[in-house]
């Protein structure tokens, strides 16, 4: 496993597998019009190159011999949905659904829990869709607790999202 820090021009990589990973998470029974127009205009190029500028966001990529297999975000100045959290999100952990199982999502947050406690976050706080129960249950194992719940919004669609916290220090 080789970690480094997001480059602009790894914006259409980082836009592709965020389409393969939410659609394959979220969208079990075929894909409508809804999903695919969220899916198409979230996941943009253009979105990642001006989030990779924004200096309130590091994104920290797991590169293999072929290409970036998967990538962690942590947003600083994030207001979490519920109390007594910080303001530092891990905003998105995604792994190509073929590399799991390796242990790269458990290195990918621990890089970015790195980078919480070298910017002296005291925690991070992150919200994962209820009915994401290979999520969840990673995030338990990685010391995560349960601490509310929220809803994630598409329109005027609202699904509901449960809200972990963990300590940064080791």
């Amino acid at each position: 496993m080789k970690f480094r820090i997001a480059v602009p021009s790894d914006a259409p990589i980082l836009a592709a597998i965020s389409i393969e990973v939410w659609l394959g998470t979220y969208i079990r029974r075929g894909i409508n019009a809804f999903f695919a127009e969220f899916a198409l205009n979230e996941f943009k190029s253009a979105r990642f190159a001006a989030l990779l500028e924004d200096p309130s966001e590091h994104v920290i990529v797991s590169e293999n011999s072929d290409g970036l297999d998967g990538f962690i975000r942590i947003s600083e100045g994030k207001t979490a949905p519920v109390a007594g959290c910080s303001t530092v999100e891990v905003s998105t952990l995604y792994v190509q659904p073929r590399h799991r199982g390796r242990g790269l999502g458990r290195a990918l947050l621990e890089q970015g829990l790195h980078y919480a406690r070298g910017i002296d976050a005291p925690s991070v706080w992150l919200a994962t869709n209820c009915e994401n129960a290979s999520a969840i249950a990673f995030y338990l194992k990685q010391g995560f607790e349960k601490v509310g719940t929220t809803h994630f919004h598409i329109h005027d669609q609202a699904y509901p999202n449960e809200v972990f916290r963990r300590g940064v220090c080791p």
